[in-house]
């Protein structure tokens, strides 16, 4: 199982200059891959990848995740491959639905038929991020046409997948799929074996689909006081019907008990019950305010990334 880590891009606390000596300082720390959020209230995520990644070569980026209802495939398509041009390939694109509260309250969009929506979002893209000239019309997503990039390479598609349903779209169609606040029990019982079911009925080969599964992390002596912190910072969680769909699942009270918080031993068993329930890659969120225990989070990180990468 790869580990990579969350790059963070915050308008309110960090300028682009900043973000990029960030990301310097999670390459020279020898992360193979980060990933990035993309929030409705923050920069730009693929500008930000493609200005940083100009800068610092030899580091992967991921969308952890892109919000389809605020963009047309056609448009994410040419800023998707205009990046991964910038980043010679080194570009996954995650992808997925916001929620209600986003597409209907901010931006207007009906968050009805996701799946459908999902489904014609993706007979627009996919096609044209190959290469390809596309024709497809659908109720809500109509895309027609074809770009002029020589020798871009497709960026892999991933998609947020959780329920059922989104879960055989993802298996079916993408490369896989990047969950979040999903714990191990819920992964090992229901995401990778769903994803991988619905990849081997549509006959794509084993292996085909991968799950990236992203949680909060931090290595602190401290575990009242980080608890207490993820409490404050992922509360929002408790409340949006497809994450609390997961934690019940799980059997987690709040999003707090899906964080992996705890000294070395206890994290690396936590990390490593991911890994059992067959994630390829974990995603760590380093989220701990203190920064002696950031840095401690993360070289707990890249020595589970070093462990795993030799197959022990």
């Amino acid at each position: 199982m790869q580990v990579s880590v969350v790059w963070t891009i915050n308008a309110r606390t960090v300028s682009v200059g900043r973000a990029i000596e960030n990301l310097s300082a999670l390459h020279n720390e020898g992360f193979r891959r980060v990933w990035s959020t993309q929030m409705p209230n923050e920069p730009d995520l693929l500008t930000m990848i493609a200005v940083a990644g100009r800068e610092i070569p030899g580091i992967e980026f991921g969308t952890g995740v892109l919000p389809i209802q605020n963009q047309h495939p056609m448009s994410l398509a040419q800023r998707a491959l205009t990046t991964n041009s910038i980043v010679d390939g080194r570009l996954s694109l995650g992808l997925g639905l916001s929620h209600k509260v986003v597409t209907e309250g901010m931006w207007g969009v009906s968050y009805r038929h996701p799946i459908k929506r999902t489904n014609e979002f993706l007979d627009g893209l996919l096609p044209l991020i190959d290469g390809e000239k596309v024709s497809a019309a659908g109720e809500f997503i109509t895309t027609r046409g074809a770009l002029t990039f020589p020798e871009v390479p497709t960026p892999p598609v991933y998609l947020a997948a959780l329920g059922p349903k989104m879960l055989d779209l993802a298996g079916r169609r993408t490369a896989g799929t990047v969950t979040w606040m999903t714990g191990p029990k819920t992964l090992h019982d229901h995401i990778v074996p769903s994803l991988r079911a619905a990849a081997t009925a549509a006959g794509r080969p084993d292996g085909s689909v991968r799950t990236v599964a992203m949680l909060p992390i931090s290595v602190t002596d401290d575990v009242a006081g980080a608890t207490a912190a993820a409490a404050e910072r992922f509360a929002m969680y408790n409340n949006l019907p497809s994450y609390r769909a997961m934690l019940d699942r799980e059997g987690y009270e709040t999003a707090t008990d899906a964080a992996i918080i705890g000294d070395e031993a206890a994290v690396t068993a936590r990390i490593e019950q991911i890994a059992d329930a067959g994630v390829d890659e974990f995603v760590g969120i380093v989220f701990d305010s203190d920064r002696e225990v950031r840095a401690r989070t993360r070289a707990l990180l890249r020595a589970v990334d070093d462990v795993a990468g030799t197959g022990h």
